[in-house]
Order: structure tokens, then C-alpha cells, then sequence
């Protein structure tokens, strides 16, 4: 591939612990610069809930999540918890030293979000990024509550959380687009003192939270979602995407990973 040709992956819905190997497996191909930069689109099945890499993982009601059919596992990038279910979610990674992530991570984020804005702009919702402010220090335990740093919103309510990694000579940067359904279901797998601050909980995110459903009043197919959000990194950074499977030692790495970290209690509830 050329220098301005990046991969791009869309994948049917996986697990969780599969979906975290996988974009690890392509960070890592990409710190040894065995692959070009890597623009990937997946779903999730069953629905999965997502610690963040410092996360307790107390926090996290299993006998909740066990009785929902839901998931577990823990990212290796930061945050709080989220719920993946009826939702596009989009990982892209780069070698350190590609100018897309010079500076830090707040810098890079505001790069990369141009391109998420862009392609909500296409769907047609009137999302905004929000601007440099002092996050509170204190939150509770779910992502969607409180908007970072040039996160993404409508009407002041967060529609895509993002988080980021460094390390292995490479960068690697997933977000969450919830897409329709009610984005209280979060709540529903975690732990609260009792059912009065859960649904406390629920308004919280009710209010602070929302699909691009709620932004467009229907409900957007999964692909359209995909190719429109592809097409706007291509217009947004110049650059030509190449439709791709994984190599065969990514997929080899991604089955090490799935065993050896994102499907074991060891990883997973590790704090």
C-alpha cells in the first residue's frame, strides 16, 4: 500500500473478548510496522459490557450481566464502563510517530474527531465536539455520563465515547456510536446500593446521553452507519481506504489473546 492508503476492516458482530484481541492483534502488527494504518468498524454479540483498563471491577453487577446474557471484559484502554449493544463501533490504529497522533492524547483526539463529525454530519446529525473544558473529577462508574475533552455530542448530551492507548510503538484509539435503544441499559449491569440510586443512575444518563436515533428520529442501518462513518475518514484525512481482511498472524494473534487475556477472570476482573 502507499503511504496514503490506509486498511479499512468491517466486521460482523463478535464478542467482546474477541473484539478487544482483534484490535489489540492490529495495534500490534502496526507497532512493528508490518501493516498500514488500520480503520476497522464492529458490532458486538452477545451485548458486552466494557471496563475501562483501570476500572474495578466491582463496579460491575455479574450476576446481573450473567441473568441479561450480556458479557464481560475489561479494554486495554481507559474510561469508564460501557455497554455494547445496538451500536457502530469504530477502533483506528497508527504507528507512534504518524502525524495524526503527534502530541498528546488530547491533541490527537481533537484530529481524529474532525473525521467522526464529519461523518455524523453526512447522516445528517448536527453533532459537535466538545470544547476543551475541566472534566469533574469524581464520576460514576459509566462512560456516557459525562463528556471528555472534544468528545462527541448533540444538544450537549454525548453521543460517542472514545478512549486511547500507546503503547507497542503504536496508538490505538476505539469509541462507542450508540445507534438506537435506550442507553440507560448500562445501569442495568452495574452495582448501585439499591434500586432507588439505579434508577437516580438512569436519569443521569438519560439526560447526559443519547443515540443518533434520538438525534435523528429513526433508526439508522448498521451499514449505512459504517460506509458513511469510512468515507468520512477518507475525505476528512486524504487518503484512500483498502478493503481488507485481517493477515493470517493478526487472526493467529488475536486467538493467542482471546485465551491468554480478554476471555480469562485473570484480565477481566484483574481490580
Amino acid at each position: 500500500m502507499s503511504t496514503n492508503t490506509w486498511r479499512v476492516i468491517f466486521h460482523p458482530a463478535l464478542d467482546g473478548a474477541t473484539n478487544m484481541a482483534i484490535d489489540q492483534a492490529i495495534m500490534e502488527a502496526i507497532g512493528k510496522r508490518l501493516i498500514a494504518p488500520t480503520l476497522r468498524f464492529y458490532a458486538w454479540r452477545p451485548a458486552c459490557l466494557s471496563l475501562g483498563y483501570g476500572q474495578f471491577s466491582r463496579e460491575a453487577d455479574k450476576e446481573r450481566i450473567d441473568a441479561q446474557g450480556w458479557s464481560l471484559v475489561r479494554r486495554a484502554t481507559g474510561g469508564k464502563a460501557i455497554l455494547h449493544t445496538d451500536e457502530l463501533t469504530y477502533s483506528i490504529a497508527f504507528p507512534d510517530d504518524h502525524p495524526l497522533v503527534e502530541g498528546d492524547i488530547l491533541t490527537s483526539y481533537r484530529r481524529l474527531s474532525a473525521a467522526l463529525l464529519n461523518g455524523l454530519h453526512q447522516l445528517g446529525v448536527a453533532a459537535e465536539s466538545m470544547p476543551l473544558h475541566e472534566t469533574p473529577k469524581t464520576t460514576g462508574p459509566v462512560c456516557f455520563e459525562v463528556p471528555s475533552n472534544y468528545e462527541i455530542t448533540w444538544q450537549g448530551r454525548k453521543l460517542i465515547g472514545s478512549a486511547q492507548v500507546r503503547r507497542a510503538n503504536a496508538v490505538l484509539q476505539h469509541g462507542s456510536i450508540p445507534l438506537w435503544g435506550d442507553v440507560t441499559r448500562i445501569c442495568d449491569a452495574l452495582v448501585f446500593e439499591n434500586e432507588s440510586e439505579r434508577e437516580s443512575a438512569k436519569e443521569r444518563v438519560r439526560q447526559r446521553a443519547c443515540t443518533v436515533e434520538d438525534a435523528l428520529g429513526i433508526e439508522l442501518d448498521w451499514d449505512k452507519a459504517a460506509y458513511t462513518m469510512a468515507e468520512a475518514f477518507s475525505t476528512t484525512f486524504d487518503v484512500q481506504l483498502e478493503a481488507t481482511d485481517l493477515s493470517q498472524d493478526e487472526e493467529d494473534r488475536a486467538t493467542e489473546l482471546i485465551q491468554e487475556t480478554y476471555a480469562n477472570d485473570s484480565w477481566n476482573l484483574r481490580r
